[in-house]
C-alpha cells in the first residue's frame, strides 16, 4: 500500500489536517469529559506518539494517536477496567509527576471516511507498534472499541469479544480481528472504558432520539444501551472497550 506512515513530531506542519480528516465518531462519544478534557493534548504533548499516514497526493487518510504511562506504578500493575478515559488520565499524571512511562497504550486509530475497507488500519496498528519500539518500549497496548458491536448493543460484552469464526478461530468483530492478526491477545474487558453524561436534551441533541422512555435505550453507534432516567432528568452511557496487547520484539 502506497502510504507514507509518520509521526506528528516529524511533520508538525501536518497538525491542523490531522485534525480536520474526517470521520464516523458518533457525536454523543465526543462528550467523554476525560477525553474532551485531555484528547487534544496528545497533540502538543506526545508528538513522538502521534502518527499520521498520507497517500501519494500528501492528503491525510489516517491518524494513530497513542501515549506512554507507568503501568508498573505503585496501584496499577494490571491494565485497568476504567479501560481508555483511565489511561489518559495515567500518562498525562505521569507527565506532570515526572514518572517514567514503562508501556504505551493506543487511544484511537481512525481512516477517513472515503478510505474505509482497503486496509489501512492494519497498516496503522502496525507502524504503532513499530514507534513504541522505536521509541524503547516492549508493549503496546489498547482498549479497542469493537466496530460491529453497535449492531448488538444487548449482547454483554465479555461474549461478544470472546466469539470467534468456525473458518479461522479468529475474532468475530472486524475491528478485533484486525489487532489478532497484527499479532495482538485479547486480555480483558474494559467495562467503564469510556462514559458519557447528560441531561434528556444533550442527549436530544447529540442523537436526534426522543429519550422520553425510562430504562435503557439503543442508540445509533453505541456499543451498549444508555441508560435513560425521566425521574431525574439524565442519561448515562458506559461504554465497554476490549484491551489487546502487542508485544514489540
Amino acid at each position: 500500500m502506497d502510504l507514507k506512515i509518520t509521526t506528528l513530531a516529524e511533520r508538525p506542519e501536518l497538525a491542523e489536517a490531522l485534525e480536520a480528516m474526517p470521520d464516523t465518531w458518533p457525536a454523543f462519544v465526543l462528550e467523554d469529559l476525560v477525553g474532551w478534557a485531555n484528547f487534544p493534548r496528545i497533540a502538543t504533548e506526545f508528538p513522538e506518539f502521534v502518527l499520521v499516514a498520507t497517500d501519494p497526493e500528501g492528503t491525510v487518510v489516517a491518524r494513530g494517536y497513542s501515549v506512554p504511562f507507568a503501568l508498573g506504578a505503585p496501584g496499577r500493575g494490571k491494565l485497568p477496567e476504567g479501560g481508555w478515559d483511565q489511561v489518559l488520565l495515567w500518562a498525562f499524571s505521569d507527565l506532570r509527576h515526572g514518572r517514567t512511562p514503562d508501556t504505551v497504550s493506543a487511544i484511537e486509530i481512525t481512516v477517513t471516511t472515503g478510505r474505509l475497507g482497503q486496509g489501512i488500519s492494519g497498516h496503522m496498528v502496525a507502524a504503532m507498534r513499530e514507534n513504541a519500539r522505536r521509541l524503547g518500549f516492549r508493549e503496546l497496548v489498547a482498549p479497542v472499541r469493537p466496530s460491529g458491536k453497535h449492531a448488538e448493543a444487548a449482547a454483554p460484552m465479555e461474549e461478544y469479544a470472546r466469539r470467534v469464526r468456525e473458518e479461522d478461530g479468529l475474532p468475530y468483530d472486524p475491528w478485533l480481528r484486525v489487532h489478532v492478526r497484527a499479532g495482538g491477545v485479547i486480555e480483558a474487558v474494559a467495562p467503564v472504558s469510556m462514559t458519557v453524561s447528560g441531561t434528556l436534551d444533550q442527549w436530544r441533541t447529540w442523537t436526534g432520539l426522543p429519550f422520553d422512555t425510562e430504562g435503557f435505550v439503543e442508540v445509533p453507534g453505541a456499543l451498549v444501551p444508555v441508560h435513560c432516567s425521566l425521574t431525574h432528568g439524565y442519561a448515562v452511557y458506559a461504554e465497554p472497550n476490549v484491551w489487546v496487547r502487542h508485544r514489540t520484539a
